[in-house]
């Protein structure tokens, strides 16, 4: 078997181990904030949202263009590159005491992960072999496992040392970068198509209604995600919830949402991408009322089923992306994971306002409420067959 086409699970997993690391910092913000509103006169909900929303744009606008970039070109060193500047830039956010510093600062690291992103999901892609779907789900899982740990780990951190604990949170970043130096794979395994720009233009064109439906779903759910993560802690604090037990509630959270990830790719492969898409964020907004109105161990139970049902379709929407404009799979990583992200995350800026001007719950019901209606969004999805229908129709 050529090289080219087996399988390379060594490398696939330190791209995973790095986008563990990638999405631990993006959601390296979001632990800072209930200190920042300790430490912070005047810090409100709208300020938190402006500065949670500077990565995440930042973060997500400008994916396409690396995305589009790099299905000509392929560029390896990105992905060391990108993870490196993240982790020093926001290594620098806990002594910085000037909230304008502090937003540009976030801003700066969020072409960190921007760069990170497209290009790891393409390696991962050429170095699957014909298991692409479910290594992508792995990939997409460690990454959303990353996020769930950023609680666990920094809160107590920033609890026992303060603000200023933010500059040894460089050192894993500088390790992943030299690992992803060493392991990942060379220029000549993603050597670029070259596309004529005149050919995405058609591409997109040909596929633009699918397109639109799927950006529309997870611009949705990314700000009903990002508002979660931006406001859930400063409503825990207001609930006179512990930092700490705030920060395992929204590990549950993530976690079960790292599962269902993966969860959500097998079934996806044997009902197809809209089904599971639609049903999945239909039913996340009643388990998070549940998780509202209830106590105890089976709120817990809620907060958790929610968060599986949530992001059970992250990897779905690239993978549907990916099949509407097959020849372009950057772009599609880079207009999904990315662009449309940012689009969410610039709205939440809006639920920061909201919980300012009528209080951090009417905010928090604002966010359950939005992944129904991303569900109904992607009513308007192509119906394709499943995967699995695929594969057995092709024997």
């Amino acid at each position: 078997m050529n090289q080219k086409h087996q399988i390379q699970y060594s490398k696939i997993g330190v791209l995973s181990l790095a986008h563990m690391l990638n999405d631990l910092y993006s959601n390296y913000l979001p632990q800072m904030l209930p200190f920042l509103v300790a430490l912070t006169p005047g810090f409100t909900a709208t300020r938190a949202a402006i500065l949670v929303s500077a990565f995440t744009i930042t973060s997500s606008l400008v994916q396409p263009l690396f995305g589009y970039f790099l299905d000509r070109q392929g560029k390896r060193w990105l992905v060391h590159v990108g993870t490196l500047w993240m982790a020093i830039m926001l290594s620098l956010t806990g002594i910085v005491h000037n909230y304008g510093l502090l937003v540009i600062l976030a801003a700066l690291a969020g072409l960190g992960t921007a760069a990170f992103h497209p290009q790891a999901s393409t390696m991962v892609n050429v170095l699957s072999g014909d298991r692409k779907a479910v290594l992508l789900s792995a990939f997409v899982a460690f990454g959303n496992f990353g996020f769930a740990l950023s609680p666990l780990l920094l809160v107590p951190l920033f609890q026992a040392y303060g603000l200023q604990a933010t500059l040894v949170t460089v050192v894993p970043g500088i390790f992943v970068a030299i690992l992803l130096l060493l392991y990942a794979p060379r220029n000549n395994v993603l050597s670029g198509a070259n596309t004529p720009f005149s050919v995405v233009v058609r591409s997109l064109k040909s596929a633009a209604s699918e397109l639109v439906a799927i950006i529309g779903v997870i611009a949705i759910r990314s700000l009903a995600y990002t508002g979660m993560l931006t406001m859930l802690p400063l409503y825990f604090k207001s609930q006179n919830l512990s930092n700490i037990a705030a920060s395992h509630l929204v590990t549950i959270m993530l976690a079960a949402g790292a599962i269902g990830g993966v969860i959500g790719g097998f079934i996806s492969d044997f009902y197809g991408r809209k089904r599971l898409i639609v049903g999945s964020l239909v039913i996340s907004t009643p388990l998070f009322f549940g998780f509202l109105y209830t106590q105890g161990t089976l709120s817990t139970i809620f907060l958790a089923f929610a968060g599986a049902a949530l992001l059970s379709s992250f990897s779905v929407t690239v993978v549907a992306a990916q099949e509407a404009i097959p020849d372009n799979k950057a772009l599609a990583a880079g207009l999904t994971m990315g662009f449309a992200g940012g689009i969410g995350g610039l709205a939440v800026i809006l639920i920061g306002r909201i919980g300012d001007i009528w209080g951090l719950t009417s905010a928090v019901t604002v966010i359950f409420l939005l992944p129904i209606l991303a569900g109904l969004i992607g009513l308007f999805m192509k119906s394709r067959p499943a995967a699995r229908t695929q594969r057995i129709a092709a024997r």
